[in-house]
């Protein structure tokens, strides 16, 4: 599945309320397009007729368009951002449940910053984008299209002169934002070093170890390489396409200069009409302008997406069995286990049979590194073994219900304790 559909996905609990939010962008959006038409109308009858009530009329109509059309937004910001918060909640949610499914393996070969970023920064980082891209782009779209329309109702001649550029823009912006997405993914990356280098260096563990080995003027200079890094990053980053999108703005900036002159080489348009036209085009260019930002940060949250799904890609090791143990008497049992951490490397324990009947203790003699830990491991299931089964009172532990495993939250009886 792409991840744009994925994305998609992330809205559906919510249709009802982004219905809502898209029928009050398009009712926004079309009553903003009734006062370019007051405005002709002032210009090209009421002022010249010297009609002060009809003058009157058309600008209270012009004050009604712009208090309805600033309510409306306010309405419309306020659902969005609801809406794209639960969407964020339901995000961070599911990304952490899925790493508690997660088997201890994973969490021993990936760095604690490493996954602190993943949540923090990552998830962080689209969060602009859920809550108020998504609608701020339906809005701009709806918007254009309104504003075109109305401006080939006004004149069509002055509405295609004016649209002749807007491919150019369009190609112009998906350049910059193909150029940002590749910045972003080596900077999130960048962020994550850095995030396991604090967690691992500041820690107390980590403290003790700097300042008993000498470490410290180590660690900080690779703090500082890391930060500095970051710091070029994120100014490439910023700076990518700047000159690109600066000749668009300049481009936007000239056009109703150029629709003057379009319209001064025939005298069949009014004066009404240009002024009218204008003030259209100032209300299209700005959300094409917004519509062309706007998707140089949809293509960078990519990246940013792209690395959340890569942690809910990933597949569950350990998956919950659906037997319920009750009456628990304690009798664990090793039949024939075999387990390894490295599955290319020789295994840690290899064809091990032990029996602890219920209500004994067992002493597991052995030197470091030869499985004791790894026996208690298996028995709660933070691993499965690679061969053999592990049974408690004769039920295989990976049929049985993680709180099944869990005896201090059951309330049954503890299970016998393996001591080194």
């Amino acid at each position: 599945m792409s991840n744009a559909r994925r994305i998609a996905r992330l809205f559906k609990p919510y249709r009802g309320r982004l219905f809502v939010v898209l029928a009050l962008i398009a009712l926004s959006a079309i009553i903003s397009l009734i006062s370019p038409f007051l405005l002709r109308r002032i210009l090209d009858d009421a002022i010249p007729q010297q009609n002060k009530a009809e003058l009157t009329l058309l600008v209270a109509g012009m004050i009604a368009v712009s208090i309805t059309t600033g309510a409306l937004g306010v309405a419309q910001t306020w659902l969005s951002n609801v809406v794209g918060q639960r969407v964020m909640h339901d995000l961070r949610s599911a990304v952490y449940r899925h790493l508690q499914r997660l088997s201890l393996a994973f969490f021993t070969r990936t760095r604690t910053g490493e996954v602190q970023s993943r949540i923090a920064n990552d998830i962080g980082g689209v969060q602009n984008v859920v809550t108020s891209t998504a609608t701020s782009i339906v809005s701009n779209v709806t918007t254009v299209f309104a504003v075109i329309i109305a401006m080939f109702a006004l004149d069509w001649q002055l509405a295609a002169f004016s649209l002749a550029l807007l491919p150019f823009f369009v190609w112009l912006t998906r350049r910059v934002g193909q150029e940002r997405k590749r910045i972003t993914t080596a900077r999130q990356s960048r962020l994550a070093d850095m995030s396991s280098l604090v967690e691992e260096s500041l820690s107390v563990s980590g403290i003790l170890l700097g300042k008993t080995m000498g470490r410290g003027e180590e660690l900080a200079t690779r703090f500082t390489d890391e930060s500095r890094e970051l710091a070029d990053l994120e100014v490439r980053s910023r700076m990518a396409g700047r000159w690109r999108m600066a000749s668009v703005q300049m481009s936007f900036a000239v056009m109703p200069a150029l629709v003057y002159w379009f319209a001064g080489q025939t005298s069949a348009i009014s004066i009404g009409t240009v002024v009218a036209f204008t003030t259209l085009q100032t209300r299209l260019l700005f959300p094409i302008q917004s519509l062309l930002s706007v998707g140089v940060d949809v293509q960078t949250s990519g990246a940013l997406f792209a690395r959340i799904f890569e942690y809910l890609d990933l597949p569950v090791e350990v998956n919950e069995g659906d037997t319920e143990l009750h009456d628990v008497r304690g009798a664990v049992r090793f039949e024939n286990v075999t387990f390894g951490y490295d599955p290319d490397g020789p295994p840690t324990l290899a064809d091990v049979d032990i029996d602890v009947p219920a209500g004994a203790y067992v002493a597991i003699v052995g030197e470091t590194g030869s499985g004791k830990t790894t026996l208690g491991y298996l028995v709660s299931r933070l691993y499965d073994a690679q061969a053999g089964r592990v049974t408690i009172d004769g039920v295989d532990v990976r049929d049985l219900t993680f709180g099944s495993l869990t005896p201090r939250l059951t309330g049954d009886l503890p299970l016998p304790r393996v001591d080194p």
